[in-house]
């Protein structure tokens, strides 16, 4: 499993680095840890699904990235033991970012999907969303809506 989790590591950094982001090092264990870590809220996706996919691929690694950037320790725990704002904020960052890719690769079916989860799961009805970031989540919403329109 692990060498299954370097390999993709490595195409999701290459592919990020196309778009101009340089994702932190961590190792394959650091990933699986953060994967099937203790989260404090209901997420259906499985590391099966993230291997499988090479945008929410994209999407992990920013995350962890940006985690690490805070000076975070990318354990079993770091989603519970860390700041709200510092999840949020990691999130927020890889959602653009895998947006941002998708419509680089011209993928608008992907986007507007990611988008409208956005919406639903995040603006919609998300009780942990801290309020002083809420502008934020409408912000990504409204530039990544006007982005698909521009390119259907």
């Amino acid at each position: 499993m692990l060498d299954e989790i370097s390999s993709k590591i490595r195409a999701a950094k290459r592919a990020l680095k196309r778009i101009g982001y340089v994702a932190m090092d961590f190792s394959p264990q650091e990933f699986f840890d953060y994967m099937t870590g203790e989260i404090f809220f209901e997420d259906p996706t499985t590391l099966r699904d993230v291997l499988g996919n090479e945008y929410i691929m994209v999407h992990e690694l920013v995350e962890i990235s940006e985690l690490k950037k805070t000076g975070r320790t990318i354990d079993k725990r770091v989603i519970m033991d860390s700041p709200r704002t510092d999840i949020y904020t990691a999130h927020f960052a890889a959602m653009e970012t895998e947006l941002s890719y998708a419509l680089q690769k011209g993928d608008t079916y992907w986007a507007k999907w990611r988008l409208k989860g956005h919406k639903t799961s995040v603006l919609d009805d998300d009780p942990n969303l801290p309020e002083e970031l809420r502008p934020r989540a409408e912000e990504i919403f409204k530039r990544f809506s006007k982005l698909i329109e521009t390119y259907t």
